[in-house]
């Protein structure tokens, strides 16, 4: 695999199928790696080709972030918004990349992020609707800064999202994640939401509910 060519550092698990897989794309939380969401890889649906990305800045002394952030701040000062959009454009220019790398189908690219991974894919499928189909959304929040103001010139008829959250989550208040539904209502998105007693971390019933929503979705 030549996957350093691409813009974004990448492993990847390839499908059972050999040409139009359905594509994921894993985008792991703040200091974290491309290791830890892959660890899902051998359990989502081998049509998958899954793609875990590795975010741009390193962080020390290990792990790697999409953008700064400051943890005393209140929540409109708690991230590098200039950073973050420029990670939003940095992925969904990957997106292209991946597309014209692998034997996927660009009709059927799904996102999973967890935390700052799950902030950016709200930002790309907001900013750029064409260039995905599910999201799923684990532990994360729509940041209103790094998702367009005029909403109306997109077309998001097609966008489905699973999200979820812990009830108890002491990184992202809970209370965060629960003014995503009202927002994907208003957009008229598809949508599902669910909540776990854990903090900010995935579940045994959390992962398993979002394969289940995957699988469902996964026609190819």
């Amino acid at each position: 695999m030549e996957h350093h060519t691409l813009s974004l550092y990448h492993i990847v698990r390839k499908s059972s199928l050999n040409e139009n897989a359905p594509l994921l794309i894993m985008l792991h939380g703040y200091g974290s790696d491309e290791n830890d969401l892959f660890s899902f890889a051998s359990e989502l649906p081998e049509e998958l080709f899954i793609i875990s990305l590795r975010a741009p800045y390193p962080m020390q002394p290990f792990g790697n972030a999409w953008y700064a952030i400051n943890f005393d701040a209140e929540k409109g000062k708690w991230s590098d918004n200039e950073q973050a959009i420029d990670a939003r454009d940095l992925i969904a220019k990957f997106i292209d990349e991946a597309i014209s790398t692998y034997p996927v189908n660009k009709y059927n690219v799904t996102l999973l992020g967890f935390s700052q991974g799950t902030i950016l894919s709200y930002a790309v499928a907001l900013t750029y609707p064409e260039k995905v189909k599910n999201i799923i959304a684990l532990s994360g929040y729509i940041n209103q800064d790094i998702v367009p103001k005029d909403f109306k010139k997109y077309n998001y008829s097609h966008l489905d999202f699973y999200c979820s959250h812990g009830s108890a989550d002491q990184v992202i208040p809970v209370d965060w994640a629960r003014q995503t539904p009202p927002l994907l209502n208003q957009l008229n998105i598809k949508y599902y939401y669910s909540e776990f007693p854990v903090g900010h971390g995935v579940s045994p019933q959390n992962f398993y509910e979002f394969r289940k929503w995957l699988a469902e979705r996964l026609e190819y």
